[in-house]
C-alpha cells in the first residue's frame, strides 16, 4: 500500500519540485503563473510539506508498520502533524490570496472547502489519540490523508474532463473537484470496511452458537 500511495502522487511532486526549483532560480520548465511569481513563499511551503506529509504519510497505514514500529509511528505522526496543517494553511492562503486561477468560483469554493476540511480532520485525529481513542484517530487521519493526496487523482480526472469537455472553468472546476470527490469517497469505504468484516464475524459466530 505505501509503494501504490507514493505512486500515485509522482505526477503532482514532480510538477510541485520543478515549480520549486524555477523559484530558486532553475530553469523554466513549466509554463508562467504570475501569482506564484509574485507571491511564492506560500507555494514552496505547500510543496516541501506536502511532499513529506504524503511520502512519510502512506508508511503511517499499514497495520504490521505500527504494530512492529511504535515508537517511529508516533514520532512521525507528530511531524506529519504539522506538516499536513502547512499543506492545508498554505493551500488556503494561495486560495484566498492568489486571485484569477482556473476553474472559477466553483473551483475557489471547493478548495476552500478542502484545505478547511483537511485541517479540521488532522486536528480531530491529534485530539482522538490523545484521549487514546484509536479508531476515530485513525478515520480522521485517513479521511485527511486521502485529501491531501488528490492531486495524484486529479492529475486523471482533470487530463480526461479537460480532453473531453475543453478547458472552460466549469470542466476545469468539475474535474479538479472530481478528484477529491473520488478520494473521500474511497476514504470512506476503507474507513467503514473493517467494521463491515467485523460486523459479518460477529452476525457468523451469533449464529454458529
Amino acid at each position: 500500500m505505501p509503494a501504490a500511495l507514493v505512486a500515485l502522487t509522482i505526477i503532482p511532486l514532480i510538477a510541485g519540485s520543478l515549480r520549486v526549483l524555477e523559484v530558486v532560480g532553475g530553469p523554466h520548465t513549466l509554463p508562467a503563473n504570475p501569482r506564484i511569481d509574485a507571491s511564492p513563499v506560500p507555494l514552496v511551503l505547500h510543496v516541501v510539506a506536502a511532499a513529506g506529509y504524503v511520502i512519510a504519510g502512506a508508511f503511517q497505514f499499514p497495520s504490521r508498520i505500527r504494530q512492529e514500529h511504535r515508537a517511529w509511528h508516533r514520532r512521525a505522526g507528530r511531524v506529519l502533524i504539522g506538516a499536513g496543517l502547512v499543506v492545508a494553511g498554505s493551500g488556503l492562503w494561495m486560495t484566498l490570496f492568489h486571485p484569477g486561477a482556473p476553474g472559477g468560483d466553483l473551483l475557489w469554493t471547493v478548495r476552500l472547502v478542502v484545505g478547511s476540511a483537511t485541517a479540521t480532520s488532522i486536528v480531530l485525529g491529534f485530539t482522538a489519540i490523545r484521549r487514546r481513542d484509536i479508531a476515530a484517530h485513525r478515520a480522521w487521519m485517513i479521511r485527511a490523508y486521502a485529501l491531501a493526496v488528490a492531486a495524484g487523482t486529479q492529475a486523471f480526472t482533470q487530463g480526461i474532463g479537460e480532453g473531453i469537455f475543453g478547458t472552460s472553468d466549469l470542466s476545469t472546476g468539475l474535474s479538479v473537484s472530481a478528484g477529491w470527490v473520488i478520494n473521500a469517497a474511497v476514504a470512506e469505504w476503507v474507513i467503514r470496511r473493517p467494521e463491515a468484516r467485523r460486523a459479518r464475524r460477529a452476525r457468523a459466530a451469533t449464529a454458529g452458537s
